[in-house]
């Protein structure tokens, strides 16, 4: 299902194949948590800024609408009207960072939903269910996400635990996926590795969990805390453990930067809501850095955001006009803005694939881990 084209140092060039399409990697996954991106973004402005895969969130539809409905309505993609690949993640990280009382046991979680303190309770069963309910062509194991930094011996059992969870997530989805009523019945599982930042941990998980011949290996509890370095030096650790024949998820990550830094470490798939979070409060990224478009300087400002972008916002609309909008909160603003960076992001992703498609990748990271960091200069 993965075919791994070529490499130039640690970083890789591939294609995911799927039911629902072929995924281009390295890739960006564009978060649409419950079934949309925030900003009034629909699935045909996807298609506009380049998207290849969609992802929305395990927890947050099973709570509303929930996955009986969506399953009702013939899954994901058909109830958002998404023609692409989708990922569901499993809830395991929302159930750990939203839920104020929970009760962790072999089991599974015991926790009060965020939205009406309803009592829940998800396991990697219950995980599973839900997501082969959502239909989507990728579905995320059952795991508990440690804030960093935690204590070891507490992380070393977590990591047994999620690895034991890691079984039952695969043993229920091949039931799932057998079923005659199911939605889609070639729906793909990666696990999660965890470890927190001990390395001796996360590398002793990653062999573990290897060898359960999953569809693709996601690096978790990262960017929940930790240093960027930090960060950095854990995806290190963790590559060479790493199946090369399966794709590699940096979950939850991140900035243009944390991006570029990370396929030169040999990571194909990436998530974050910082691009669609960032637009609507007017931070914008560009090929040149980082913009504050609200800035006094902007107010007269008749360029494009990014005379390089050829998105719906850059190729119709001035700084000053967007800047006016946001200071007059109309939703057209935060709106444009957020096409921008969705589009920005999916435009990075795309400059390097060719960048390795050439064999220049090296040349690429050199000049934009610097460049994309910056602050944009007038």
């Amino acid at each position: 299902m993965f075919e791994l084209y070529s490499t130039e140092g640690k970083a890789r060039r591939g294609v995911l194949h799927t039911v629902h399409g072929d995924i281009q990697t390295p890739v960006f996954m564009n978060v649409g948590t419950c079934a949309a991106i925030k900003g009034g973004i629909s699935a045909e402005d996807l298609h506009e800024v380049g998207c290849q895969v969609e992802l929305s969130n395990t927890y947050h539809l099973h709570i509303r609408p929930g996955d009986d409905l969506i399953y009702k309505l013939g899954g994901l993609r058909e109830f958002m009207n998404w023609d692409g690949p989708t990922l569901t993640d499993s809830g395991g990280f929302q159930v750990f960072s939203l839920a104020a009382l929970r009760k962790i046991t072999e089991e599974g979680v015991k926790f009060a939903s965020h939205i009406d303190g309803k009592r829940i309770f998800m396991g990697p069963e219950e995980s599973m269910q839900i997501q082969s309910h959502l239909a989507s062509t990728i579905a995320m194991a059952f795991d508990e996400c440690v804030a960093n930094p935690a204590p070891y011996d507490y992380v070393k059992a977590s990591c047994e635990r999620t690895a034991r969870w890691l079984l039952r997530c695969k043993t229920e989805m091949e039931r799932l996926n057998s079923l005659p009523d199911t939605i889609n019945p070639n729906q793909m599982l990666f696990g999660i590795n965890q470890g927190g930042t001990y390395d001796d941990l996360r590398i002793a998980h990653m062999k573990q969990i290897a060898e359960y011949d999953l569809d693709g290996y996601a690096i978790g509890g990262l960017a929940v805390g930790e240093e960027t370095e930090e960060m950095y030096h854990i995806i290190e650790v963790v590559e060479p453990y790493m199946p090369v024949n399966k794709p590699r998820y940096l979950m939850g990550v991140g900035t243009p930067v944390n991006i570029v830094e990370a396929v030169h470490r040999g990571v194909d798939f990436f998530d974050c809501v910082m691009p669609s979070r960032n637009a609507r409060h007017g931070n914008l990224f560009t090929w040149n850095g980082k913009m504050n478009i609200l800035n006094e300087k902007y107010i007269d400002d008749t360029r494009p955001i990014d005379p390089e972008c050829g998105c719906p916002a850059c190729r119709n609309h001035s700084r000053a006009y967007i800047r006016h909008l946001l200071k007059a909160k109309e939703n057209l603003g935060m709106r444009l803005c957020v096409l921008h960076n969705l589009y920005f992001y999916n435009d990075l992703m795309k400059k390097i694939r060719h960048a390795l498609d050439e064999g220049v990748y090296e040349d690429f990271y050199q000049k934009y881990r610097v460049l994309l960091a910056e602050r944009v200069k007038d």
